[in-house]
């Protein structure tokens, strides 16, 4: 725990613990994007339209923006030994299901099911933070987040091939069901596999649940503004699902609307209840933290990782409408981009470790916003080459800043890390989900000029307010007893 380098062919201490838990990672992201390499093939198994297709798509994440924030704060509570193994055998119950079902009412039903898996990112991260020291933590974390999203990959490049090796129509059906099994197995592998936390160390959990502690009113406000953005996105997602694709009716939609808002407005009485001491009883000074942190870094993930998201749905469409690419050689060119997760994100956690987390985000924000603004540029007229160099550029950029923004969640405040984890992951689908509608609606050069303006944006809220953090975050036993956290 005290070495300033981390051996990444060691088996033992805090490495075993960083390999066991980015694995569970990348299997939970096989399972969670399991259909999306095999949709070919169920879609003609099925006997599915187009559009059927692109509803069971976005079914696949709506379920994850709400997941990551009660799985946050389960994992607060309970620890993520229990929580991730529970998402992973959990999740592949529900991979098994999808294997079985036999009509698209049950697919979409399943589908939907299945983004609860998505949340099982934020378990890692508090696993992360109580294992590795805060000068470690942001290598640590890019290499958790970095090489477990290259689950969604790893599934892309082996589920066609089981698919295909057990033949005809139902082969599509042996593939999710396979990975459904193992994400069971090694659900029961990582639980009798790892602690919470090394052996004497104290693992801190809120003092209430249902929602964050705040330490200042002005604090509670922005909290409650910074939930709004998130049922926004789900009633933009459910005026898709209704006014562009017709796949709900509209008194079912007026429904939806409705209940997401009691949810917010449950949800704003609910925070107000958890945090009505400060109304009359001011909090010492050493256990306050700055909730603007936790916003700032909302919106960065939702600038990076939304980018992640959005450029990876779009960019094989993208390099066969604008050069007229081969569809094949398109795959592979958009391929590139998820490739770049491996050593990108790492790289960004590293120079968090290294220079700073409040410069290294400022330096992946600008790069972002550079990047992006050329591709807004590109005209059919380009080299294919300059292009593809460009998104692999703006690639480096957007899945490093996700290395950055995690380099930070970790040091806020211990024994939250798992909800801020949670708010910060489901921002970035947030982000994913608002640009891929401006996508719906305009031409690919204005939405990279949409990602390299939301970078700016992100600059700027960087530059002049975010805190570098130093000195200790103050954690406070049930006995009393006070606990000093090194965050440099």
């Amino acid at each position: 725990m005290t070495s300033n380098k981390l051996n990444l062919l060691s088996f033992s201490g805090n490495i075993r613990i960083l390999h066991l838990t980015w694995f569970a990672f990348f299997i939970s992201f096989m399972v969670w994007f399991a259909h999306a390499p095999l949709m070919v093939i169920i879609r003609d198994a099925m006997h599915l339209t187009e559009q059927e297709v692109k509803i069971l798509l976005i079914l696949n994440v709506a379920l994850t923006i709400p997941a990551r924030i009660v799985v946050g704060m389960l994992v607060d509570k309970y620890g993520p030994r229990q929580m991730f193994s529970s998402i992973l055998i959990l999740g592949g119950l529900i991979s098994i299901g999808f294997a079985f079902t036999q009509t698209y009412q049950q697919l979409a039903i399943v589908r939907f099911l299945s983004g609860f898996v998505g949340a099982g990112f934020v378990v890692g991260i508090r696993m992360i933070s109580e294992w590795f020291p805060a000068r470690q933590t942001g290598i640590a974390q890019g290499i958790y987040g970095g090489w477990g999203n290259f689950g969604s990959a790893g599934a892309a490049i082996i589920l066609p091939s089981v698919a295909l090796y057990f033949g005809e129509e139902n082969g599509w059906r042996y593939a999710i069901g396979a990975i459904g099994v193992i994400a069971i197995i090694y659900g029961c592998i990582y639980y009798f596999s790892v602690s919470n936390t090394p052996k004497g160390s104290t693992y801190f959990k809120p003092k209430k649940m249902g929602a964050m502690e705040v330490t200042s009113k002005s604090d509670l406000l922005l909290y409650i503004v910074m939930n709004a953005p998130m049922y926004l996105a789900l009633g933009i997602l459910t005026w898709k699902l209704s006014a562009i694709m017709q796949w709900i009716e509209l008194p079912v939609a007026y429904a939806i609307y409705v209940m997401l808002l009691l949810i917010y407005l449950f949800q704003v009485w609910k925070i107000i209840q958890v945090n009505k001491s400060i109304f009359h009883t001011e909090v010492p000074e050493m256990q306050r933290y700055a909730f603007k942190q936790v916003a700032i870094l909302d919106i960065a993930y939702s600038l990076t990782f939304g980018a992640e998201l959005a450029v990876v749905s779009m960019l094989p469409l993208y390099y066969v409408d604008t050069f007229n690419v081969e569809p094949i050689l398109a795959g592979v060119l958009a391929g590139i981009y998820p490739v770049i997760n491996l050593f990108a994100r790492p790289g960004g956690g590293w120079l968090s470790d290294k220079i700073g987390r409040k410069l290294t985000l400022g330096i992946v924000s600008a790069g972002a916003a550079v990047s992006f603004f050329i591709l807004g540029n590109v005209t059919s007229e380009w080299a294919l080459g300059l292009v593809v160099f460009s998104t692999i550029l703006a690639g480096i950029f957007s899945k490093a800043g996700s290395g950055a923004v995690y380099a930070m969640v970790p040091l806020i405040q211990r024994r939250m890390t798992g909800q801020f984890a949670g708010m910060v992951g489901a921002f970035g689908n947030v982000g994913g989900l608002i640009f891929l509608t401006v996508l719906s609606f305009v031409s690919s050069d204005i939405f990279f000029m949409t990602i390299s303006a939301t970078a700016v944006f992100v600059l700027i809220c960087v530059v002049i307010f975010l805190d570098e953090p130093k000195g200790q975050m103050v954690e406070v036993l049930d006995d009393g007893t006070v606990e000093l956290i090194d965050v440099k």
